[in-house]
């Protein structure tokens, strides 16, 4: 309503509300509560309030009303009346509501300003308020303008946890190196960033910070000292931010400064002389020496190669090959007579732009004529002719034999080692010198290999080899439990199987060897007793004819024993599924099905439920129902057991129906069983009642004046097909013409029309009476009405005047009037066990009403037919329902009805 009220205003006040247009300008901090004093537009707007209003000049009080609800409408609350100025519920949070626009980076959903204070404007948050002043002689659109101060309530941020600068260790003193990762902070102005440090800065670094022009600060880690790789490759620090808030509020982050290298060190050998003697039986590829030059560098910048000095003479190249890159020196060529005996070997480690390192290696050759090696074994196992027995599952570390090995010169020193495959070991024996502990090294398994074969080699500086052969034959122990093929053993019988029909043939296999390898089979505690296993073979039969109806799943553990000491078993599971055979006819639940259904039911409506279950399964449980008799009305749902009728049912033409249903399950043979199904009709109204008496709306009736008071005249007469209420029939009369018409009164229950008074002089004439007749159905009764003629008259002496009468359409008034007939309903509460035969009696009672009635009509219209010898005698009376009453729809010519 303001804003129409505006609209309608607007035209006419425009150039007055443009001059009365106001702006007012406030500030307030961010995250301040709710209720704090913004600002008084009265009072700022110099308006007179209510107290200085003059009081013999009353005016209307002052209305202050936000214009819309916008963005900046939900942080303030706007006193209407005295136009106080309050900050809401809502808290103001400068960084979420203002983010700028320039030099801003954007995280959580609020702005970090920009480090620019040069210009407060960059940091200005306004919220806008559009402020309307009401009545119309203070009207005026007043623009509100808050700026939100920036409170110092975030810490510096850095973006990520984790920052890591890589500086070159000749990196010269002052280089200085940007920080990428700068730390951010929401708040603007001094309440930002402002400084960085380090808590550790080793004594060769330090931090500046650069301003660009934009305000954003940058840290930069400046170099203050020499650096060496070689000496320290990497220093981890903390960086901090603090921001120029009071108190400070500051943010961290690991700084990892790592070194890189440069090509500044060079190889070097520890020594400069190397002494190394061979003896002239070495063999060729001997070890001879290796040495080695160390370089500080990393990667590429420490790669070293080794090679010959050009001063080393070619036979000594030739005798002794180095390998350039590690520095191996073997021996290539054999030693002979002629071989110098003194090599003096001088070897360059290079290095990437560096002067080679030298270091010279002295090989002295040693001649030397010695006698091959002796081994000695001493059996701590049973041994016999060169074969050590060992049972399996010993420990590990299990004793073989002692080996003694001996240099018959006792000269030179004398290995030895084990040759051959096996868990076995052959170590020193200290502090012995030349003693050697053969032992295992695993427990032994007779399953996986029965005999082992290993030699002990002793061999010397000469290059003499002995070999000294041992067999070890591993004895069996009862270690392994028997083993079935199967851990699940799945069965199936068909049910009625013969007695001790066989299951199966258990199998079972035990790796161990003579009578430990032996298995015997047994059933498990929870096997019923009529199932049996042969002990030595492992036939499984069962005793007794089985019944998948009683049971279709058996599941129980069966054992396999071996013959050890002690004896070791494992158990297996049996499941047996009985499968099913056609051993069960479809079974009803009841033999005798009875429905009640309402005539008239719609053609497939579903009557009943036919429940039918056959207890075998799959195909042999599947049911097929059918129709052995009247077929051509009802049909039966196979599938889910529906009795429909094929088309609408009538009660008065057949209030009942027995069905034979049969059952036939889906087996080979099939097997079927036969179910009785009575459906009982019952009735609604769907007949009015048929007047069979009087036969024509154009008879009539001569009644003489002399007729006496209570004296019976004639009855209409009518039946209902219907049954129950529905065909109990009440008579009234509806509508009278005539000279004195209530001279005559209708019996409710019978239809008796009788004289009421005595019949005058005036009386003399023609009276037409309107009978409904109506049945009590529900939940509408249904009726039919036929008209009574009678001619109160001495004598009938011109028909023709009667009939001309009888042709018009009379002027009768209709009188809604119910018939008042006493019925009382039997309120009896039944069982539910009586109510089929009560049902079945009543119905056959009702047949025979019917069939009475419809008789004595019969009779009825043959007597009358005898008095009448005129054409078209057809007086049937067809009136339709509760339609409009045709007087003249039958044109009949009058007879003379006698009284019944």
């Amino acid at each position: 309503h303001l804003l129409l009220f505006l609209l309608f205003l607007g035209p006419f006040n425009c150039f007055a509300s443009y001059s009365r247009a106001t702006e007012l300008f406030y500030s307030l901090n961010e995250g301040l509560p709710a209720g704090v004093l913004i600002g008084s537009l009265a009072r700022d707007l110099r308006l007179p309030t209510a107290g200085g209003q003059h009081p013999a000049a009353p005016k209307p009080p002052l209305s202050f009303t936000l214009a819309s609800r916008g963005l900046g409408g939900q942080y303030v609350q706007l006193d209407n009346h005295s136009g106080e100025l309050h900050t809401s519920a809502v808290e103001i949070d400068r960084e979420a509501l203002c983010v700028e626009s320039n030099g801003a980076t954007i995280f959580g959903g609020a702005a970090a300003v920009s480090f620019s204070s040069s210009s407060s404007s960059s940091e200005s948050c306004l919220l806008l308020l559009d402020v309307l002043v009401l009545p119309q002689e203070y009207f005026r659109l007043v623009k509100v303008k808050i700026a939100i101060r920036d409170v110092n309530d975030n810490a510096p941020r850095f973006p990520v946890p984790h920052i890591r600068l890589s500086v070159p260790e000749n990196a010269p003193v002052n280089t200085r190196l940007a920080i990428e990762h700068p730390a951010l902070d929401p708040d603007v102005g001094t309440n930002s960033v402002q400084t960085y440090r380090l808590r550790d800065n080793y004594g060769v670094f330090t931090l500046d910070v650069e301003e660009n022009e934009s305000g954003e600060r940058t840290p930069y880690l400046i170099v203050m000292g020499a650096l060496d790789r070689e000496t320290q490759e990497e220093y981890v620090t903390v960086i901090v931010a603090e921001d120029g808030g009071t108190p400070p509020l500051v943010g961290s982050a690991t700084l990892t400064i790592g070194i890189s290298d440069i090509n500044d060190n060079c190889p070097q050998f520890s020594d400069l002389q190397l002494n190394v003697t061979l003896y002239g039986n070495s063999s060729l590829g001997t070890h001879v020496a290796t040495v080695q030059a160390v370089d500080m560098d990393l990667g590429s910048n420490a790669q070293i190669t080794y090679s010959y000095s050009q001063k080393v003479p070619q036979p000594s190249r030739d005798l002794f090959h180095l390998d350039e890159s590690t520095g191996a020196i073997t021996l290539s060529s054999k030693v002979d007579g002629d071989t110098p005996r003194l090599h003096r070997l001088i070897i360059l480690g290079n290095g990437p732009g560096c002067i080679p390192a030298v270091i010279t290696v002295l090989v002295t050759i040693i001649k030397v004529i010695m006698r091959p090696p002796e081994v000695v074994p001493r059996f701590i196992a049973n041994e016999a002719e060169g074969v050590v027995y060992l049972k399996e599952l010993e420990p590990i570390n299990t004793p073989i034999a002692f080996f003694t090995i001996k240099d018959p010169d006792e000269k030179y020193k004398v290995n030895c080692y084990l040759d051959g495959d096996g868990p076995f070991r052959l170590s020193p024996y200290k502090p012995y010198n030349n003693e050697y502990l053969l032992e295992t090294t695993k427990p032994l398994d007779y399953e996986t290999q029965q005999l082992y074969e290993i030699s002990v080699v002793a061999w010397n500086s000469e290059g003499f080899h002995v070999n000294k052969v041992i067999k070890v034959q591993v004895l069996d122990d009862n270690d392994n439990s028997p083993v079935f093929s199967q851990q699940l053993i799945e069965l199936s019988i068909e049910e009625n199987n013969v007695p001790n029909a066989f299951l199966t043939k258990l199998h079972a296999t035990d790796a161990d060897s003579g009578e430990r390898g032996q298995v015997s089979y047994f059933l498990g505690p929870d096997a019923p007793s009529y199932f049996s296993l042969d002990k030595t073979t492992g036939v499984l039969t069962v005793s007794t004819q089985l019944d998948r109806e009683e049971k279709e799943k058996y599941r129980y553990t069966v054992k396999a024993v071996d013959s050890g000491f002690p004896p070791r078993e494992s158990i297996a599971t049996v499941t047996i599924t009985v499968l099913d055979k056609n051993d069960n006819s479809p079974r009803f639940i009841n033999k005798d099905f009875s429905f009640f259904v309402p005539e008239n039911f719609p053609g497939f409506g579903e009557i009943g439920v036919i429940s039918v279950t056959d207890a075998d399964a799959g195909q042999n449980g599947w049911v097929a129902l059918s129709v052995l008799n009247g077929s051509d009305i009802f049909v039966i749902d196979t599938g889910k057991g529906v009795l429909r009728a094929k088309i609408s049912l009538d009660r008065e033409q057949q209030s009942s129906y027995i069905l034979w249903i049969e059952a036939v399950d889906g087996g080979d043979p099939a097997l079927s069983s036969t179910a009785k199904i009575t459906i009982l009709l019952l009735d609604i109204n769907d007949n009015p009642p048929l007047v069979l008496f009087p036969q024509s709306n154009m008879s009539y009736l001569l009644v003489l004046p002399s007729t006496l008071p209570g004296s019976p005249i004639t009855e209409v007469y009518a039946v209902d097909k219907d049954t129950g209420m529905n065909a109990v029939i009440a008579y009234s009369i509806i509508g009278r013409r005539g000279p004195r018409p209530e001279s005559f009164r209708i019996d409710p229950k019978t239809g008796n029309i009788t004289l009421e008074e005595s019949l005058m002089q005036n009386d003399y004439g023609l009276y037409r009476l309107l009978v409904k007749v109506s049945d009590h159905g529900y939940p509408e009764p249904l009726y039919s009405t036929v008209m009574v003629n009678l001619f109160v008259n001495d004598t009938v002496s011109n028909e023709s005047y009667i009939e001309s009468l009888l042709r018009k359409e009379p002027d009768i008034s209709i009188e809604e009037k119910q018939p008042q007939i006493s019925i009382e309903p039997a309120h009896k509460k039944m069982e539910s066990a009586s109510c089929m035969p009560t049902l079945v009696a009543l119905s056959i009672i009702s047949l025979g009403s019917i069939a009475l009635v419809t008789g004595m009509g019969f009779y009825i219209c043959l007597r009358k037919g005898k008095k009448h010898h005129r054409r078209d005698e057809n007086l049937e009376v067809q009136i339709p329902l509760n339609g409009r009453i045709n007087l003249h729809m039958l044109e009949k010519k009058p007879m003379e009805i006698s009284n019944i």
